[in-house]
C-alpha cells in the first residue's frame, strides 16, 4: 500500500471506532437541517457549511477524503455524503451511528493501495484505503460526548462503478469530523431528569445536528432514551417505559404549544405522573432554546390532562460573599451587607478564615480555618466537624451535608450532618491516588472533582446515591471529563450544566468545562488565587493576590473592589 499523504498521526483503533459507531439506533438524522455558526440563530440562512460532490475522475484517496469531508453536511440524513458511496452502501450507510472527532483535516493520513497512476488504469477496479485519524473525542449513538484520545485507523473499500468512478462499496457507520468544525454542525442540548426525590430536575447533555427543527429529537431521545450510565444512579424518567412516541414529529402550532403524541399506554397513567412528564418535556425544550408556552400530550387525537408539578428552586444569590476589614456578607457597591444569623457567628471564629461555602437559603455555612479544620455555621452555633489533616476545600449541599475529604486520601469522603454526625460516602474516585479540589451541584445529584489517577490530574464527576432521606451514602462511577494540564487552585459550578476551573499554567487561566461536551480556555486576571461560581458562565467572579476582586467585562476582567480576604462561595456554585 501506498501513502498519498504523510503527516503526524494519534488517532484511534479500528476496534475502539467501530464500537463507538456500532450500534441499532443512532443520531436523529431525518428531515430538514440547517447548519450554523456558534452564536447565530439555527434558521439562519447565511451560515451554511456545504462540502462539495464527488468529482468526477477522482482516485480512491480523494473520494474517501471527500467522504469524510462530507461529515460537515448533515442535511437530508447527510445526502451529500451518500454520493461517494455506492448504490448498495448509500442505502444501508447509518451516519448517525456516532461521531468521531479528530484534532483536524490536516492531521489525517489517507493510504491507498493504488498510487494516482493507478487509479486511472482501467483495468484496476478495487482500491482499498485506510486513514490514519487523531482522534480527541467522540459522540455516541444517544448524542453523549466523551473525551477520547487515541491512535487509529480506518478501513475504506472501493469499486468503480459502470461509468467509471471509484465509490466507496464498504465503510464504517457513522462520520469523521474536525474537533473546530464539530460545534458549527452539533450543538449540546440539556435533557432534564428528575433527581430521586422527584424534587429538582438535572440536565443530561446531549449532541445533535443543528436544525431549525430540533423540537422532534430531543422529544425523542429524552422519551426512548435513558440517562447517561454515570448519572443514571442518581435521577430518573418520568417516563414510563412502555410510554413511547406513537408519531415521530413534534409540532409546535403558533402559539408554541408543542403537540406530543404518545402511544395508548399513556391512558392507563396517573394524574402526578402526567404532571411531571409534562415537566420534564417541557422544561427540556425550554433550556434547549425551543420557545414553546406548553407542552400538549394527546393519545389518538385527544389531549390528556396533565397539569405541572411544583420544583424547588436554588435562591438566586444576591450578590459575591465576601470577608472584608471584619465584616463578612454580601458586597453591594462598596459595602459588604452581613447576613443575619450567620456573618457575627463566622466573624467570631478564630483567624485566619481560608475558606467559607454558605448554602443556597444563607441558613448555614462551612468554614475552614487556617488550620485546615471544618467547622459548621448555623442555628447560632459554631461547631467542629472534621480535623484531619490535609483537607480540601469544603463543600455543604443541598441538604445541609458538608463534604470534605482528605488530599491525600480521596477514598475517606465524609459528608458531615447538620449535627456533626459523621457519614462515610463509599466508592469515591476509587482509581484516584489524590483529589484537590471538589464541589456538589445544587441539585444535590452531582459532584465534581480534581483527581490525580497515574499520575495526572483529572476532572471528574460522579453521581451522588441518597438513602430515602437524602443523606449520601455511596458515588456512582467516576467520569472524566477532561485533563487538567496546570496546577488547579479553584472548581465551582458555572449554571447547571458547566463547570470552571482556576488553573495555573505560566499564568493564571480559566477552563470552562461542559459537563457532556468540550472545554474552552482563556485567560484569567494576573495573580488570580481564588474563584466563586455562579447561575451563568458570565457571573464568574476572581480574587487577586492583592485582594482585588474582578468580575467579566464582556470578554475582558474588570477589578471591582479591593481589601478582600476571603471570596466566599454559595452552595452548588
Amino acid at each position: 500500500m501506498k501513502p498519498t499523504t504523510r503527516r503526524a498521526v494519534r488517532g484511534i483503533a479500528v476496534a475502539a471506532v467501530a464500537a463507538m459507531l456500532a450500534g441499532c439506533t443512532g443520531l436523529p438524522t431525518s428531515g430538514d437541517v440547517t447548519v450554523v455558526e456558534l452564536g447565530q440563530a439555527p434558521d439562519d440562512p447565511d451560515f451554511l457549511p456545504l462540502a462539495s460532490d464527488p468529482v468526477p475522475g477522482a482516485g480512491p484517496a480523494e473520494i474517501v477524503e471527500g467522504f469524510i469531508e462530507a461529515g460537515i453536511t448533515p442535511a437530508d440524513g447527510w445526502q451529500t455524503a451518500r454520493k461517494f458511496l455506492t448504490p448498495q452502501l448509500a442505502a444501508t450507510w447509518r451516519p448517525g451511528a456516532g461521531v468521531a472527532i479528530d484534532a483536524s483535516a490536516t492531521s489525517r493520513t489517507v493510504i491507498s493501495s493504488v498510487d494516482e497512476e493507478e487509479s486511472e488504469a482501467e483495468d484496476v477496479t478495487e482500491a482499498d484505503v485506510r486513514v490514519q485519524t487523531e482522534l480527541v473525542a467522540s459522540v455516541d449513538e444517544t448524542g453523549a460526548y466523551v473525551e477520547a484520545p487515541g491512535t487509529g485507523d480506518l478501513p475504506f473499500r472501493l469499486v468503480r462503478d459502470s461509468d467509471g468512478e471509484w465509490r466507496i462499496s464498504d465503510a464504517p457507520d457513522g462520520i469523521v469530523i474536525d474537533e473546530n468544525r464539530f460545534p458549527v454542525v452539533f450543538d449540546g442540548y440539556p435533557l432534564n431528569y428528575f433527581d430521586r426525590s422527584w424534587k429538582r430536575l438535572v440536565p443530561d447533555v446531549r449532541w445533535f445536528p443543528r436544525r431549525a427543527a430540533i423540537a422532534t429529537p430531543i422529544v425523542q431521545a429524552l422519551i426512548g432514551g435513558a440517562p447517561s450510565p454515570w448519572l443514571e444512579p442518581a435521577v430518573q424518567s418520568a417516563f414510563p417505559p412502555d410510554v413511547r412516541l406513537a408519531l415521530d414529529a413534534v409540532r409546535i402550532d403558533s402559539e408554541q404549544v408543542a403537540d406530543v403524541a404518545l402511544n395508548r399506554a399513556a391512558l392507563a397513567l396517573d394524574q402526578t405522573t402526567l404532571a411531571r412528564m409534562r415537566t420534564q418535556l417541557q422544561q427540556t425544550l425550554n433550556d434547549a432554546g425551543v420557545r414553546v408556552s406548553q407542552v400538549r400530550f394527546s393519545v389518538d387525537g385527544r389531549p390528556l390532562d396533565a397539569g405541572i408539578v411544583e420544583l424547588e428552586q436554588t435562591p438566586a444569590g444576591a450578590g459575591p460573599l465576601v470577608l472584608r476589614n471584619g465584616a463578612f456578607g454580601t458586597i453591594v457597591g462598596d459595602d459588604v451587607v452581613p447576613i443575619p444569623g450567620l456573618s457575627d457567628d463566622i466573624l467570631s471564629m478564630s483567624p485566619p478564615i481560608a475558606a467559607i461555602d454558605v448554602a443556597a437559603d444563607e441558613s448555614r455555612a462551612a468554614v475552614q480555618l487556617g488550620t485546615g479544620s471544618v467547622f459548621h455555621v448555623g442555628d447560632g452555633t459554631v461547631d467542629a466537624l472534621d480535623e484531619r489533616s490535609g483537607l480540601v476545600r469544603p463543600s455543604i449541599d443541598r441538604y445541609g451535608y458538608t463534604w470534605s475529604v482528605p488530599s491525600a486520601a480521596p477514598h475517606a469522603l465524609v459528608a458531615w450532618g447538620s449535627d456533626g454526625t459523621e457519614h462515610p460516602v463509599v466508592n469515591a474516585w476509587p482509581e484516584a491516588s489524590a483529589v484537590s479540589h471538589l464541589r456538589v451541584a445544587a441539585d444535590g445529584a452531582r459532584i465534581a472533582a480534581v483527581v490525580t489517577v497515574g499520575g495526572q490530574r483529572w476532572l471528574a464527576v460522579a453521581a451522588v446515591i441518597r438513602d430515602g432521606n437524602g443523606m449520601p451514602v455511596e458515588l456512582g462511577d467516576m467520569t472524566p471529563l477532561g485533563r487538567v494540564q496546570g496546577e488547579a487552585t479553584g472548581l465551582v459550578w458555572l449554571g447547571t450544566d458547566r463547570l470552571g476551573i482556576l488553573m495555573e499554567l505560566d499564568g493564571p487561566m480559566l477552563v470552562s468545562q461542559l459537563v457532556g461536551g468540550p472545554a474552552t480556555i482563556e485567560a484569567a486576571p494576573a495573580e488570580a488565587r481564588a474563584i466563586a461560581g455562579a447561575s451563568t458562565v458570565g457571573g464568574v467572579r476572581m480574587l487577586g493576590a492583592d485582594g482585588a476582586l474582578f468580575v467579566r467585562s464582556g470578554s475582558a476582567w474588570r477589578e471591582s473592589t479591593s481589601g478582600i480576604a476571603v471570596l466566599a462561595t454559595r452552595s452548588g456554585q
